[in-house]
């Protein structure tokens, strides 16, 4: 990573679609801090396609979060099994209105990827777009259908902080 690469300097015009506010009245520094940090961490750090390096956005991945089915959609996953129904006990047990078996069978095989994208705008707002989702962590252990749709809640703003600021090894 190239010093620029590593302190971009020009802010973002607006929040663009998608991002969520963490932090009001931020700073370069903070950025700055972030983005290093998750380096040290070990985290791959990159731009964002079409920006250029002065640019004050990147690409934070490489994160993972073991035990994470707290954060799994339920709902979701509910309204899926409506249209087309798997046998598999767990999911019995979640149309039934206990998710716990389908969590522990999650917290087992599964791991949340906590991939993000990091900007500060012109008006000093800390944002992020989070691409969090769940990957197997040996494929082919899980006996839980492949097409089932295990992805994350939307996410308040405090966990979505909290769970970036451990990416960058901050927390």
């Amino acid at each position: 990573m190239t010093t620029s690469a590593e302190r971009p300097t020009r802010p973002l015009a607006s929040k663009p679609a998608g991002y969520v506010e963490l932090a009001r009245y931020s700073s370069l520094g903070r950025l700055w801090a972030m983005l290093g940090s998750a380096v040290r961490e070990g985290r791959s750090v990159s731009l964002v396609r079409g920006d250029s390096a002065d640019v004050c956005r990147r690409r934070i991945a490489g994160a993972a979060l073991q035990n994470a089915a707290i954060f799994l959609d339920t709902a979701r996953i509910t309204k899926e099994l409506e249209d087309a129904f798997v046998p598999h006990p767990a999911l019995v047990a979640l149309l039934a209105g206990d998710p716990q078996p389908l969590r522990t069978e999650v917290n087992a095989h599964h791991e949340l990827r906590v991939d993000f994208v990091l900007a500060l705008t012109a008006r000093r707002d800390l944002i992020v777009r989070p691409e969090f989702r769940f990957v197997p962590i040996v494929r082919g252990l899980s006996d839980l259908p492949d097409d089932l749709p295990l992805e994350p809640r939307r996410l308040g703003r405090d966990e979505l902080h909290l769970l970036v600021q451990r990416a960058c090894g901050l927390a």
